[in-house]
């Protein structure tokens, strides 16, 4: 356990559940598999449960807990779907786990100022599935079915950022309730203010460690009239880079554009019984008029071609563009087959986009020279690349390895005027590089922010900042 984070007294913890329990009857769970199922994470991160879970239906009802729990100083951890990847969701001091499934309405939608009002629980497929109708859908896509609060909580983006942002850009205010229970309203839900501090933009990527979202409008966009799908491969990955760059410089509004290394086409085609050249591979997607559709896909396609690609092939039948993309999204699971019995730890990091052919080249190379396996994906689009390192927890060698690849990872990210996360967030797995990252005043800022909002810690200790 992390120095700075120490467990609630034994005698205080006790008392909350007491309370808690009298307010909450049989929707505070204590059993041992609920905990660990609280406590889920994706990485090699170790699972820490919370003491107890308690299912919230509304927003009075996470005012209660938290008031509770401020009361005897007990952590409160904020869980949607439990789809992140850097341990947000670990209690390493114990307390309230808040889950926010039953908290799944969509509130209210104007259709005509494109934004709605949900509550944090709702997934994005879910809520896609209840716009649809009204020829909107919510943009903002991370490939897992996660929830919209922990998506805004974890500044989320996924394989449309490059042409709709992330969850930074498409949140236009929040509920969110602070250390003593009360309700700040963020913002209304004008297109634009300047009046007083961007309250939004702080609690967007805080992971549930200055407040509890409660309530969200997004940013909504009408469902496209075309939408084609198409793949490209290129003979490295400095040619697909070289093709992307070009096709953003020229004003192409690519919707999505990813990289498929060599190493995930091999699985992703075994995976998902498909015949793709195994080599570097670009997937887009293309949205607008049937005229402009045409137009942006011929017009890649040149560039594509004076960069070395072939094989460019799109499409606007269905089927076929939710077979090609399904194989995008079931990336992770298609990775896992490469050595069965081994442990995946997936990672991010994003450079400038003019920096990501030398940052994913070099990548590939100190995965060689290390003797690890590990597929790439990345949002090339806007920098952000993905690793899904294979590894057998009980080879010493290979995780001593595999640790110092993920450091020299960041460090060659950041070098390159990079981040050590593009959208996993910091969590626990990546609070010592924020420093080098940031410096220290940035590091002491937020300890600022924290202590004024949170001054007992009991939101999601242990997270993001780095130890004192």
């Amino acid at each position: 356990m992390r120095a700075d984070v120490q467990r609630a007294d034994a005698g205080a913890l006790a008392c909350a559940l007491d309370s808690l329990a009298a307010r909450f009857g049989n929707r505070l769970v204590r059993s041992q598999a609920v905990r660990e199922q609280h406590a889920h994470t994706l990485s090699w991160l170790p699972r820490q449960p919370p003491d107890g879970v308690v299912f919230a239906q509304n927003t009075t009802d996470i005012q209660d807990v938290v008031r509770i729990c401020a009361r005897h100083k007990v952590p409160v951890i904020p869980y949607g779907t439990g789809t992140s990847l850097e341990g947000q969701v670990n209690a390493p001091a114990g307390g309230i786990c808040i889950d926010m499934r039953d908290m799944n309405r969509l509130i209210a939608v104007h259709a005509d100022d494109l934004d709605c009002v949900i509550e944090p629980g709702i997934t994005r497929k879910t809520l896609n599935e209840l716009l649809r109708d009204q020829g909107l859908f919510f943009p903002i896509d991370p490939g897992a079915d996660a929830s919209i609060g922990g998506m805004a909580a974890t500044r989320a983006s996924g394989t449309n950022a490059v042409r709709y942002g992330t969850m930074r850009d498409n949140v236009v205010a929040m509920k969110v309730v602070r250390a003593d229970g009360a309700i700040v309203n963020t913002a209304s839900r004008a297109k634009k203010s300047s009046a007083g501090y961007d309250l939004t933009r702080l609690f967007v990527g805080s992971e549930g460690t200055l407040g509890v979202i409660a309530e969200l409008t997004i940013r909504l966009h009408g469902i496209p009239e075309t939408i084609a799908a198409a793949s490209c491969s290129f003979p490295t990955v400095d040619a697909a880079c070289r093709a992307t760059i070009m096709a953003i410089q020229t004003g192409i509004p690519l919707a999505r554009i990813e990289l498929l290394d060599e190493v995930q086409i091999k699985a992703s085609n075994a995976y998902s019984k498909l015949s793709l050249p195994e080599t570097t591979l670009l997937l887009l997607e293309f949205h607008g008029s049937d005229a402009e559709v045409a137009a942006q896909s011929e017009r890649f396609g040149e560039i594509a071609r004076d960069c070395g690609g072939g094989n460019f092939e799109w499409t606007t039948k269905a089927e076929d563009r939710t077979r090609l993309w399904q194989a995008r999204h079931d990336a992770y699971w298609a990775a896992r087959g490469i050595r069965p019995g081994t442990e995946s730890v997936t990672t991010d990091v994003c450079v400038p986009i003019s920096r990501l052919a030398e940052c994913v080249t070099e990548t590939q190379r100190d995965l060689r020279e290390s003797r690890l396996v590990s597929p790439i994906v990345g949002h090339v689009g806007d920098g952000n690349f993905h690793t899904i390192l294979l590894c057998d927890m009980t080879d010493a060698d290979e995780l001593r390895r595999a640790e110092g690849f993920l450091h020299r990872l960041v460090e060659r990210a950041q070098a390159m005027d990079g981040t050590c996360t593009g959208e996993h967030g910091i969590g626990q797995g990546k609070q010592d590089y924020l420093k080098g990252e940031l410096g220290p005043g940035a590091i002491e800022t937020m300890r600022m922010l924290k202590r004024a909002l949170d001054p007992d810690n009991i939101f999601n200790p242990g997270k993001i900042l780095p130890p004192e």
